[in-house]
């Protein structure tokens, strides 16, 4: 039986019996900070078992994606190595070791396709192989965090990523594949586990580019590492400290086992207890970091709050509960700050990417600015702010006042990020999925699936398709549906979103259909203008466009009008003439800096006549030139060391010079001397003594310094190293 039969066949099961069978939920948890990942199947149903969340079903049967590679469950180590170990597993897993009658999860179906490809990838011969095991098992989990929105990174859930993906390669390595092999698994992820989730199917494309560009970036890590490692290995005498090995695992990613095979090859040993002892010191740290707390919440009891927003900015509720420090009070005095509770509010809580509503609450007793609202349970909002006057008490009635302004401009920015959504994926492509978004009063901010910068073409027409959109006037029309049918319609689900059973969906037109709680304009019209003020990239394969809408356009777009004045006012040109009168300042700037070029050039051989004099006859064979250039940029300190290597057909020349207080150096040997005398060597000795490095090739290289005030005892130490070699 194979992995796809035993999965329908228990869900089936289960549906006989009265169960709803209920969809895998993303493997980073929602509104829940108490959890890296999703490491079990009842993480989706935890605030029902809390009491803090109602479900229209009581019997629930799923297969739940899972990962457990941080934090308190982390099995990556034991991948590959032992029968049922894995980072990425399905709930129903374990019970599949069993039912096709093997004793290695690796022996099922699913695993032996994997495995299968990626011998076929490595050019491993040998299908028995541990690091076959670790590249199949590592697919599956990179594949799906990436579904679920999460990028390679430095930290959190990204760098845990990062590690899977990187261990996979080193496996590659390994096996003998240095080139990137590990994104093409993607595929073939895709035809055995696709039919159960779609999701990977649709986001395939997103995945492999997501995995090949870490792939790259890899490649860069390691030649960046063997910069280091050279020098490290170039400084120690028969031992290499583990933390150089450690500082090259953890900064720049290099495996440990290539740096030792590199040290074994020059004859140095590696000191593997200083590695371990680094290792676990960092082990430590990030245990601590993972220990994932929900701050700010506070223990609530009661009913859930209503909130009448979409049609309401001021109301009456009632205070049901009041927090300080995160401790129920009876009553909050002037200067506190402190949560409140109403019983129905018109005050947004932040979800979606909206941020909180702000505004203010007010009773016979005092007054509370509202500052921020969060959800502090599901259902539950929680006003938080400061006592501006008098006292607030438990059971008071009070006036919620919104405020309509930044709501009003929340609202622009919100149905925005709706049409821009939309835009990005009509100009950009269908690959195009939201990774996340900050929607507040004064911009629009959002993060999409997207492996390169976007052009400033396309940039032109997506802002061109958002206004039109705007101009058009759609009517904004909210539903309630099913989730099911709601998806079904062609609407599409938001990264990071938890969603129940109906839900609440937002469509402009025909343009764009999207699951939504926030708020939104009536018309499309009433945004009035969007402009796009920024294009970045904020991990692999993922782009951010920042924007702003309304009145924040057109401040704008007269800001813009203002800089282009004052730039034609300094040029002494009509706006319409900048550019042209721009091209012709360049231009004349060019021709000055060809000039000076050709006056530095003819400095430097008319200087190198004069340094001549002051090498000195090192040996009867060779000169040795070791001066310093007051003010000499990288430029001038070449051509200088090119003229004088032309003038001295046996030399060693070090030239050094600082400026705004940085240092360079080049360093130069003639071709003679290379066998014994390395330039790149020498000009990375001196480098060390004015906090630098550098390299290069062996008759020419360059580095620079931070440490101007020892340049010129580093510089009179070059005799002493050449004597040395000599």
């Amino acid at each position: 039986m194979k992995s796809a039969e035993i999965r329908d066949k228990f869900l089936q099961y289960f549906a006989r019996h009265g169960h709803t069978i209920v969809p895998s939920s993303p493997l980073v948890p929602a509104n829940d900070p108490t959890l890296l990942f999703t490491n079990s199947g009842m993480v989706q149903f935890k605030d029902v078992f809390l009491g803090q969340d109602k479900r229209p079903y009581t019997r629930a049967t799923s297969s739940q994606r899972s990962v457990r590679a941080g934090g308190k469950h982390n099995d990556l180590e034991n991948v590959g190595y032992t029968a049922r170990h894995h980072t990425f597993f399905e709930m129903l897993g374990n019970f599949s070791a069993i039912m096709q009658h093997v004793h290695s999860n690796y022996e099922i179906d699913l695993f032996q396709v994997l495995i299968a490809a990626a011998a076929r990838y490595t050019g491993a011969q040998d299908l028995s192989s541990n690091s076959l095991k670790v590249i199949a098992d590592h697919i599956r989990a990179c594949a799906f965090l990436i579904v679920d929105g999460v990028i390679p990174s430095n930290e959190g859930r990204g760098y845990v990523l990062r590690r899977i993906i990187r261990r996979a390669i080193r496996h590659g390595y390994k096996l003998g594949q240095q080139q990137p092999f590990f994104h093409k698994l993607v595929a073939d992820l895709a035809i055995v586990m696709g039919e159960a989730y779609p999701e990977l199917v649709a986001a395939q494309e997103s995945v492999t580019a997501v995995l090949r560009q870490e792939e790259e970036r890899f490649a860069e890590t390691l030649e960046n590492g063997m910069v280091v490692l050279e020098a490290a290995l170039h400084q120690e005498a028969c031992m290499l400290d583990g933390e150089t090995v450690f500082r090259l695992y953890d900064t720049y990613g290099f495996p440990m086992d290539l740096t030792a095979d590199i040290a074994r090859e020059r004859g140095v040993a590696v000191d593997l207890a200083g590695f371990e002892h680094a290792m676990e010191q960092q082990r430590e740290q990030a245990r601590a970091a993972s220990r994932f707390t929900a701050q700010g919440t506070v223990e609530y009891c009661g009913e859930a709050t209503q909130f009448l927003g979409y049609d309401a900015l001021h109301l009456e509720g009632r205070i049901v509960a009041l927090y300080h420090n995160g401790v129920a009070v009876p009553s909050l005095e002037a200067g506190q700050s402190g949560v409140v509770v109403l019983d129905r509010t018109p005050f947004y809580a932040e979800s979606g990417g909206q941020v909180g509503d702000r505004g203010e609450l007010a009773t016979s007793h005092g007054t509370f600015v509202v500052e921020d609202t969060q959800k502090i349970q599901a259902g539950v909002f929680g006003h938080r702010g400061q006592v501006k006057t008098g006292r607030i008490n438990v059971g008071d009635a009070a006036d919620a006042h919104v405020d309509s302004g930044a709501r009003q401009s929340a609202a622009w920015n919100h149905s925005a990020t709706h049409l821009l959504h939309a835009a990005l994926r009509t100009v950009l492509g269908h690959h195009v999925t939201q990774k996340g978004s900050l929607v507040d009063q004064y911009k629009t901010r959002f993060d999409f699936s997207h492996d390169k910068p976007v052009a400033e073409a396309e940039l032109r027409a997506i802002e061109d398709l958002v206004n039109q959109e705007i101009r058009r006037n759609h009517g904004v029309e909210v539903r309630i549906m099913k989730y099911d049918d709601a998806v079904k319609k062609g609407a599409m689900a938001l990264f990071g979103e938890k969603y129940g059973d109906e839900v609440r969906v937002v469509g402009m037109g025909d343009f764009s259909t999207e699951l939504c709680g926030g708020t939104h304009v009536h018309r499309s019209g009433d945004i009035g203008l969007f402009r796009i003020v920024g294009e970045s990239g904020v991990a692999s394969g993922v782009r951010r466009i920042e924007a702003v809408t309304g009145e924040g356009a057109l401040q704008w777009t007269h800001r813009e009008q203002d800089q282009l004045a004052a730039v034609a006012e300094r040029l002494k040109a009509q706006p319409q003439e900048i550019v042209a009168k721009l091209s012709q300042v360049l231009d004349n700037v060019r021709t000055l800096e060809r000039e000076l070029d050709r006056l530095k050039a003819k400095m430097a051989v008319s200087e190198s006549a004069d340094l001549i004099n002051r090498a000195i006859q090192f040996t009867p064979a060779v000169q040795l030139l070791s001066v310093r250039l007051p003010g000499a940029d990288a430029k001038t300190l070449r051509e200088t060391l090119d003229a004088l290597k032309g003038r001295l057909s046996s030399a060693v020349i070090v030239l050094g010079s600082d400026t705004e207080g940085k240092v360079s150096l080049i360093a130069g040997v003639t071709p003679n001397l290379t066998a014994r005398l390395k330039a790149g060597e020498l000009v990375n000795f001196v480098a060390q003594q004015v906090g630098g490095k550098g390299g290069g090739r062996p008759d020419m290289a360059q580095a620079g310094g931070t440490d101007p005030a020892a340049l010129p005892q580093a510089l009179a130490s070059v005799a002493a190293w050449v004597r040395e070699r000599l």
